[in-house]
């Protein structure tokens, strides 16, 4: 009996193996690969965007798609991030990358095992002539279920649009 349960638990492991090395080579083809990029002009300072975007405090009070984060934004740090998108709610535990205040913030997410479902998110501030800026809002998504999750990205890139317009018009309204 405990040799079956030993021969049970090295198939089980052989197989997790070939798939996490499927995951891995499959998660660099263009079939599971997608990027996102939304971008809008706000009539405000780099400055004063970038407080808009870094107070994690207020997003309950004005952004339609993340709706909570916890942490803080600083790289190497995790983020408990609470999204609404198309209906759901999910939350995902992602590491910030990049922190560059007034011009990029970056982090990644994954879904379990890297290859799975990965996506690099960010936001980038570029200066535009007087008191006006473009944030760029993108991810980049990599993975086994990309391709299985074209309406879901659909809609993630819908939720990018409302949380521009948002972050725009309170960032317009706020000093």
């Amino acid at each position: 009996m405990s040799s079956l349960i030993v021969l049970m638990a090295l198939v089980s492991f052989l197989f997790l193996a070939i798939l996490y090395a499927a995951t891995l080579i499959a998660a660099n083809t263009s079939i599971t690969q997608r990027t996102l990029q939304t971008e809008v002009v706000i009539n405000a300072s780099a400055s004063n965007v970038w407080k808009v975007l870094i107070d994690f405090e207020a997003y309950p009070q004005w952004n339609p798609f993340i709706r909570q984060v916890t942490g803080t934004a600083e790289p190497g740090e995790k983020l408990a991030i609470r999204m609404h998108s198309g209906g759901s709610t999910m939350t995902f535990l992602p590491t910030v990358l990049v922190v560059k205040p007034q011009r990029k913030l970056r982090w990644l997410g994954r879904l379990f095992i890297p290859g799975v479902f990965d996506g690099e998110h960010s936001f980038v501030i570029e200066s535009l002539d007087g008191n006006q800026v473009r944030l760029i809002q993108s991810e980049e998504f990599n993975g086994l279920l990309v391709p299985f999750s074209e309406s879901r990205l659909d809609e993630t890139e819908r939720s990018f649009n409302e949380m521009n317009r948002a972050l725009k018009e309170r960032a317009e309204h706020t000093d």
